[in-house]
């Protein structure tokens, strides 16, 4: 299993039951039941996308200054620099303002920082070389709230500079001559969500002026949808406006360089959603920043020349091929530096090595924190210091944490989900400490524990066909506050696993009733997933359609895979029949015969526990063991009879036993097999209830 636990909801009684009959599809009813929309008014509101932006842009705080000298620039024929930050949200967020400024006339450059050789966010070598190029008035796009000191050296050098920015703010703002970002203080703007992207487009609209905002949203939204999505923002009000409208419009874009990307990353022709944004178009983009080529992509999206789109294209896709080779060996190397950690120290995990690459650890640290539940801090040494990047989980403010540890910091920014800052070597184990310090008493004390979140646990399999999956875009576009659903089969019968994609990925079959379904487990393998062919399970899975040669097929992306917490009938009825049996109730001679156990399967299930049970027990899921143990039980009724052997050792005093929910704990005790079965009161009742002239025999 991948994760400890699944939270599993209970949806709403008679909601589905109103939302399909009001129209809409059943597995849309019950997304949208799981997430509290439970009438068809609720749905209906919650469905729609508005195609405009509500606010104005000079809503935000200092809009006016930033637009005014901007525009006084351009009328000036000053030269502008665009300084932008190296991920997709930075880079896209360059590329529509540049863009803009150019079709203006403006005299204007653009500087992406090389993540290794500059660092993040604005620096003096940098500045000073935009101002050897002529470079008056330098902007920023998702970057530059917390550069108090470039900025005043940038005004040193006779440069001025507008900040526009959606990270969080520290108590002193950079001496800019306008400083828009949502987040700063006295800013009245009502929509705090949108990324650095959403800022530049904001300022582009309001360059604009009223009269063309909807000829600028049309060009510039499809870059703002991509760079939104891959900064993982809050996916509601002008954020889901952005997206749904980029969504709609990517392939009638005007950005030849998108195209070229599109074309090289397989989905020319296909429907383009947040998801694949999310995982084949960000992932390219963002790995040239990730391995200090940032230039590249922006390069590819301002590109006018389909000829050299399509060769940086390549470039691009072989850059992202290049970065997902590093980032394995990284979190291999990052694995096994966990495993040898102490408890105390996996509250938040603090790890450092002089030999990962620093554009690469941010996306390991989203790995981390997702297979071990806590937030992740990955640090690249180098010469005595360390330049950290780190993510978070269940809600844990990364931003207010570094914060909480600024005096072992030499600097740090980001927001609450994703932070990077940087620390002197020496430093690093007072911050672990202080750190998991910190992560503990959020979580309460409490270790941490993997819980997978499913939306719907579908109930009724048959249902699951193409046209109802083909409908769940309608919940487009997803993000933070709108997840794309999880859903939940249990009790399914697992038909087939095998091995794919170099023995990386894994295919598989899932049968239920009369509803059969393929699935695909990416980064699993038959040998650890934990199940076997035959098994009873549990599966937790995106909906997703396939394409191949034309034919199109539901596919489950499997989230995770566990046996099944859920009985299937027979083992249900042999449960209610050993609690029968506890109670005392009366028996029918037939019955007794199917419970009582022989010697041999009390002598082998105990062998079994000896075995599965270590010095300190055991807790673990309750039927997921008792299909286990019985398969060491020759005979039969094999699972009736290893559950009643359970309840005859407890009863004996040859183990301690307590059930919690779908689990159970499990203490051998020391006194062996001194202990007389025939004396349990359990089995003298099953004697009790057969026909003695029938024998039955005694153990």
């Amino acid at each position: 299993m991948k994760y400890q636990q699944w939270s599993i909801p209970e949806l709403p009684a008679g909601a589905v039951d109103r939302l399909t009959g009001a129209g809409y599809p059943y597995l849309v009813s019950s997304v949208l039941a799981s997430r509290g929309i439970t009438t068809p008014e609720e749905a209906a509101a919650f469905l729609e996308r508005d195609r405009d932006l509500p606010y104005s842009p000079f809503l935000m705080k200092d809009m006016d200054k930033a637009a005014q000298r901007v525009s006084r620039a351009l009328a000036g024929g000053e030269k502008i620099a665009v300084f932008g930050d190296y991920d997709v949200d930075g880079i896209t967020a360059t590329v529509i303002l540049v863009d803009y400024l150019l079709s203006r006339g403006g005299d204007v450059v653009h500087y992406i920082p090389r993540r290794i050789e500059d660092g993040y966010g604005l620096g003096r070598d940098a500045i000073l070389s935009l101002h050897g190029q002529g470079v008056r008035l330098l902007v920023t796009v998702d970057c530059g709230i917390t550069g108090v000191e470039e900025v005043a050296y940038a005004n040193s050098l006779g440069m001025d500079v507008v900040v526009t920015d959606h990270h969080e703010c520290k108590e002193e703002l950079p001496p800019a001559c306008a400083v828009v970002d949502p987040h700063r203080p006295g800013c009245g703007y009502p929509f705090k969500h949108l990324a650095g992207c959403g800022v530049a487009l904001k300022l582009v609209l309001a360059l604009g002026g009223e009269s063309r905002e909807e000829a600028l949203l049309s060009r510039y939204c499809t870059l703002a949808a991509i760079g939104t999505v891959a900064d993982v923002m809050q996916m509601s009000g002008e954020n889901r406006t952005i997206v749904s409208r980029g969504l709609a419009s990517i392939s009638r874009s005007d950005f030849i360089g998108l195209h070229a990307l599109l074309h090289e990353a397989g989905l020319s022709d296909k429907t383009v959603t947040s998801v694949q944004i999310g995982f084949v178009l960000a992932p390219r983009i963002n790995a040239a920043g990730r391995m200090g080529a940032a230039d590249m992509a922006a390069d590819l999206l301002l590109c006018t020349d389909p000829h050299r789109a399509e060769h940086l294209a390549r470039e691009l896709c072989a850059l992202n091929r290049e970065r997902q080779a590093v980032e394995q060996e990284i979190y291999s190397q990052a694995v096994e530096q966990i495993e040898e950690t102490p408890p105390q120290e996996r509250s938040a995990l603090v790890l450092a090595s002089d030999t990962w690459h620093q554009g690469v650890v941010g996306i390991v640290a989203s790995r981390l924190s997702e297979k071990y539940a806590c937030p992740s801090f990955m640090i690249h040494l180098s010469g005595g210091t360390g330049k950290g990047s780190c993510r978070s989980w269940g809600g844990f403010n990364l931003f207010a944490a570094l914060e909480a540890c600024s005096d072992l910091l030499l600097g740090f920014g980001g927001h609450e989900l994703a932070a990077g800052f940087t620390i002197e070597e020496k430093n690093i184990p007072a911050f672990r400490q202080r750190m998991n310090q910190y992560a503990s008493r959020f979580r309460g004390g409490k270790a941490p524990v993997s819980c997978l979140q499913v939306d719907v646990p579908i109930g009724q399999a048959g249902r699951v066909n193409l046209a109802e999956v083909e409908a769940l875009d309608a919940l487009e576009p997803y993000g933070a506050g709108n997840a794309r659903p999880v859903f939940c089969l249990r009790g399914a019968t697992l038909d087939r696993l095998q091995n794919v994609g170099q023995n990386r990925h894994l295919k598989l079959r899932l049968t239920k009733g009369s509803a059969q379904f393929d699935g695909i487990f990416f980064s699993a393998v038959a040998q650890t997933c934990g199940v076997a062919p035959g098994d009873r399970v549990d599966a937790a899975f995106y909906l997703q359609i396939n394409e191949f040669r034309s034919s199109r097929t539901v596919q489950m992306q499997m989230v995770d895979i566990r046996p099944s917490l859920t009985g299937s009938t027979r083992e249900e009825e042999s449960l209610e029949l050993v609690d029968r049996c506890l109670r005392g109730d009366e028996l029918r001679p037939r019955d007794a015969v199917r419970l009582l156990p022989s010697r041999d399967q009390c002598v082998s299930l105990w062998r079994a526990l000896q075995h599965a049970v270590p010095p300190d027990g055991l807790e673990t899921d309750y039927l997921p063991l008792l299909r286990r143990l019985s398969g060491a039980l020759q005979g039969a009724e094999p699972f009736l009879r290893t559950v009643l052997c359970l309840e005859v050792f407890r009863e004996r005093g040859l183990l301690q036993c307590r059930r919690l929910g779908d689990s159970i704990s499990l203490h051998l005790t020391s006194q062996g097999k001194k202990v007389a079965l025939d004396r349990s009161e359990y089995l003298l009742h099953l004697h009790r209830a057969l026909d003695t002239s029938r024998g039955g025999g005694r153990l």
